[in-house]
């Protein structure tokens, strides 16, 4: 199956523009950037380049409806607005999900049963709290009466990143837009189609002018958005580096909330007592999904000394197994990194690790001969001072050693800046939970990986961010709790 027999290129559709107030518009100065099929090499479309001027733009448009429309709809009606949001998602599933694959390189099979199932879950989700944000009644005393509400920011900057372009658009939009706020989002550079696919689908769901402005972009455009002063909070997820820049720029204009998803080296603990089968499966959906493009990748796996061997066996032989290759293949698990730029950091990391002196077991290499595909590759005899240890390779990349005890394992897992992910393998319950609830990491999986619901709350700790995504601790980052006080003393 081709991409063309399963949709129109956006292209016939004119959506390859900046989305700002219901309409696409030409960038002002008129720049458009290429961007390109992975799997290929070659250019897709090009897209319209929002400049801070266009950011601008699209905050002014986002405040004024947020001043005149969106504040004063009934959250009842943001619902219903966001559930037609997710039904138009799913009538178009196929379409999107081709788009995701033929922009970022994921394998469609993937992308249908996994990536928009997500994305449709999470509007569905936080729809559901439309009626639910509530302030509360405060009991003081007979002379005052003391309540709370919870009001939105306003205009809420998101940048998102090219790895999960659809799911990340979801987890930015549906707690921003249930909570009454107005969102300028900046999809990642490398992934515009599928964000200004969904614009379309917005303006169809019949959300008013404003409310939502989509503008693609590069630095420049995630710069405007960070410091601009009518925004009020920025949600971004992406690399340590880039999140610290968005800390600081929102520190020096205004001050404004800042809530960060970012990098992460997890770990995965395999235990004696697992279910080796189990946990090589898993521990394979940890690193090579999606073409190790994660945040939460288990890039470091540390297996228990006595089953280490036939560990590293089973999982040599599960990786080589694994279909790399064309995306709309229906066979194909792995795709190709999602640039020349990222396949060129993966590589040069390849090389280092070898450099380094760790043993390279298999892959290491380019695979094809077109496309960015990158073999499936497996590191060992490592140790924590090396840079693929430390560093955050996001390629199909995975370091393995040994331990022998459960504080040299936890110990190792921690040798890190990062916290966002973990996991941890064995039948005996009580050591799971012990372990678990001793990794300082902001989630554990016991006895699976990479498995998310729009319910749970996701973040890290130390270097991974600030905050979480999903859940009902969201909402909290997307509102702001004033307390009013009234005086019962004063005669009406």
């Amino acid at each position: 199956m081709t991409p063309t027999e399963i949709i129109e290129l956006p292209t016939g559709q004119k959506v390859e523009r900046l989305f700002i107030n219901n309409e696409f518009v030409e960038s002002i100065d008129g720049k458009r950037f290429e961007t390109i099929n992975p799997s290929t090499g070659k250019v897709i479309t090009t897209v319209a380049e929002a400049s801070a001027n266009d950011i601008d733009i699209a905050v002014n448009a986002a405040e004024n409806a947020f001043e005149n429309v969106w504040k004063h709809v009934s959250s009842s009606e943001r619902g219903r607005l966001l559930y037609k949001l997710a039904d138009l998602i799913r009538r178009d599933l196929k379409i999107l999900a081709a788009i995701e694959s033929l922009d970022n390189g994921k394998a469609f099979g993937v992308a249908q049963v996994l990536d928009l199932p997500i994305v449709i879950q999470s509007f569905e989700y936080f729809a559901g709290f439309s009626e639910k944000i509530n302030g509360e009644v405060i009991d003081s005393s007979d002379d005052r009466f003391l309540y709370t509400r919870r009001e939105p920011i306003g205009v809420v900057g998101a940048i998102i990143p090219f790895n999960f372009p659809l799911c990340m658009l979801s987890w930015k939009l549906a707690p921003a837009l249930i909570t009454g706020n107005v969102v300028i989002l900046k999809p990642a550079e490398q992934t515009p189609l599928s964000a200004l696919y969904v614009a379309k689908l917005i303006k169809e769901a019949g959300f008013p002018p404003g409310v939502v402005n989509i503008c693609p972009g590069w630095a420049e455009a995630g710069k405007a958005i960070a410091s601009h002063m009518k925004i009020g909070k920025v949600a971004f997820t992406g690399s340590t580096a880039v999140g610290k820049s968005i800390l600081r720029a929102a520190s020096t204009s205004n001050m404004k909330k800042v809530t960060l998803e970012l990098g992460g080296k997890s770990p995965t603990i395999i235990f004696a007592s697992a279910d080796l089968e189990e946990a090589v499966k898993w521990a394979h959906m940890g690193i090579f999904f999606n073409s190790g493009q994660c945040c939460t990748a288990g890039s470091r796996v540390y297996v228990e000394e006595s089953i280490y061997d036939e560990f590293l066996e089973k999982f040599k032989e599960h990786a080589a197994s694994i279909k790399v290759g064309d995306p709309f293949n229906k066979e194909t698990y792995q795709g190709p990194q999602v640039s020349k730029e990222q396949f060129d950091s993966v590589m040069a990391y390849i090389e280092t690790g070898k450099n380094e002196g760790a043993t390279l077991e298999m892959g290491g290499k380019r695979h094809g001969d077109q496309g960015y595909y990158i073999q499936p590759t497996i590191f060992t005899n490592v140790n924590e001072s090396m840079k693929i240890m430390r560093e955050e390779i996001f390629g199909p990349v995975v370091a393995i050693d040994k331990f022998k005890t459960v504080d040299e394992a936890i110990e190792r897992a921690h040798m890190t800046d990062y916290g966002l992910a973990a996991a941890v393998f064995t039948k005996d319950i009580n050591k799971a939970i012990s372990v678990a609830n001793k990794l300082k990491a902001g989630t554990v999986w016991v006895n699976c990986y990479n498995l998310t619901h729009a319910s749970a709350p996701f973040g890290g700790y130390k270097e991974s961010g600030h905050g979480r995504e999903n859940g009902k601790n969201v909402l909290d980052s997307y509102t702001e709790v004033k307390t009013v006080c009234v005086n019962l003393n004063v005669p009406i």
